[in-house]
This record gives structure tokens, C-alpha cells and sequence, in this order.
């Protein structure tokens, strides 16, 4: 197993209502790119379905792909996040989805987590095991 850390940066957020509820409460669906350092160093997409409470705290699902070079294996892979944004910090989990690797990192296995503080450097850690 390999533990791959370092940080990330939000380079585009385009996030839409697509329906709105009682109160403050809504579903949206926000489409982000960003770019890896430390670890993984490369660009990611990711599709988050996000549902927001009254309270502006937000819960939310998505599938993200991530191009990098990770430990000398260069490729891509999908990972499932799943997490909740608190009003002060985004923060979840990762996993890599069996069978989404490419190129090097065909195979690849692992659960992790993120962090993202608002103001603050977004963070990620990654157990990972390569094929």
C-alpha cells in the first residue's frame, strides 16, 4: 500500500439549481475542475449532486476523474466521493472504483479522504495499492 498525499486547487466551479425546495433548501449540480500536487500530480473532473439544508450545509455524491502521475504510474482513475460541507469546510471520502484505472494506474485500488476549508488549502490523502 502507498500513501499518497498533497494538496489541491478548485480551478473552475460551475454550480447550478436544478430544483428548489421549501425554505433554503435545494438540489443542485455542480461541474469543477481542479488541479493535483504532491502525490498525485495532475487535473480532475468531477459531477457533484448536492443537496442543501435550510442552514446553508450541504451533503453531497459524485464521481470524480483524476489524469496525474501518481509514484512514477502515469493514467487516470475514477474515484467515488461522497461528503458533507459543513458552512465552514468540505470534507469526504474517496474511493477508487474497481476496474476505472488507465494506463499505469490500471488496477489501482483504494478508499481515502479530502478536506477543503473555505479560505484555506484543500487537502487529500489516498491508501492506494497499484496492480
Amino acid at each position: 500500500m502507498a500513501k499518497l498525499e498533497g494538496e489541491f486547487e478548485v480551478v473552475s466551479w460551475d454550480e447550478d439549481t436544478y430544483q428548489k425546495l421549501e425554505g433554503e433548501r435545494k438540489l443542485t449540480k455542480a461541474s469543477v475542475t481542479q488541479k493535483f500536487t504532491g502525490d498525485l500530480a495532475g487535473t480532475g473532473s468531477v459531477e457533484w449532486l448536492m443537496s442543501y439544508a435550510n442552514d446553508g450545509k450541504a451533503r453531497f455524491v459524485g464521481f470524480q476523474r483524476i489524469e496525474s502521475t501518481a509514484t512514477g504510474h502515469t493514467g487516470s482513475v475514477v474515484i467515488e466521493s461522497n461528503g458533507k460541507f459543513d458552512g465552514k469546510k468540505a470534507a469526504g471520502t474517496w474511493s477508487v472504483l474497481p476496474g476505472s484505472g488507465e494506463g499505469d494506474l490500471e488496477g489501482i485500488t483504494g478508499k481515502g479522504r479530502f478536506e477543503a476549508p473555505m479560505g484555506g488549502k484543500p487537502s487529500y490523502s489516498l491508501e492506494a495499492r497499484f496492480k
